[in-house]
């Protein structure tokens, strides 16, 4: 894995040296744009229109638009500046809290966190500490020049990082479009859902879980490269379902079908049969 950040974790008076790592990567197939007439890729330019000049890294400075057309411009000391005193190599940890309480809306990315050389028994210390109690670790960390909200737990054996967001920057749902109202359930109904979600509950397994488009869209590349010819799967008709009790019955028999039986239902069902 390749370091990203190298700083501490500060834990009261106490500050245990630690190394960064991105804990998941994109996975996705990733494509060129090409030029349809003669397949070469193509090429993006950083251009300004007023001087009609292509312009370098170094003549690109940042710009606030706080009116229309009206820029204020912000160079490295002005950044510098705005850290103050979090603008340090520190992950300042401010409360423990349960994970319970942190909605998975908050969560954006992970990070793996080990110990450097000296702070292998100050990393071991936190981590039962935090095993121990159930407590996660709220903190605040500079991560390339940009301060975040953070949680840190324990995951296995190891200290992870997860970077949140800021309650202002997640939308309020009362904001969203066509929400229903709150209406009266109908018990029927709600009791055939709730035997519907326990038919299909189940322990969390991510390795069983993958990416079928992914999975579909490798193998139609290597029988492209191969010069296979591509056949497209017809697609399954679609049922208006209008009935909503009968939409739940429906899904209750297709998910006991499913769900395997009982080693013991097995044996009696096998005894009969003899």
């Amino acid at each position: 894995m390749h370091t990203v950040w190298k700083g501490a974790i500060s834990f009261g008076l106490v500050n245990i040296p630690v190394r960064m790592f991105t804990a998941t990567e994109d996975r996705d197939i990733k494509f060129r744009y090409l030029h349809k007439v003669c397949n070469t890729p193509i090429n993006y330019k950083k251009f300004c229109p007023t001087c009609n000049t292509d312009v370098s890294e170094d003549d690109i400075v940042r710009g606030f638009e706080y009116e229309p057309g009206h820029f204020v411009i912000l160079n490295d000391a002005d950044f510098e500046a705005a850290k103050g005193s979090s603008g340090g190599k520190n992950i300042e940890i401010l409360d423990f809290v349960n994970l319970s309480e942190i909605d998975p809306v908050y969560f954006d990315k992970t990070y793996y966190l080990s110990p450097q050389e000296t702070g292998a028994k100050a990393y071991n210390l936190l981590r039962r500490a935090m095993s121990d109690t159930g407590k996660i670790a709220i903190a605040r960390v500079t991560i390339r020049s940009k301060e975040t909200l953070a949680a840190l737990r324990v995951y296995k054996n190891a200290l992870v990082m997860e970077t949140l967001f800021y309650a202002d920057e997640v939308r309020p749902a009362e904001q969203i479009p066509g929400l229903p109202e709150v209406t009266e359930t109908n018990e029927k109904e709600l009791d055939i859902a709730v035997k519907l979600i326990e038919s299909l509950t189940t322990k969390f397994e991510p390795e069983k879980y993958t990416n079928e488009y992914k999975t579909a869209l490798t193998e139609l590349i290597r029988k492209k490269v191969e010069g296979k010819e591509i056949k497209v799967a017809p697609e399954a008709p679609k049922q208006n379902v209008i009935d909503l009790m009968e939409a739940l019955k429906a899904s209750l028999q297709e998910a006991a079908k499913k769900k395997p039986a009982k080693s013991g239902a097995r044996k009696k069902t096998a005894g009969k049969a003899v």
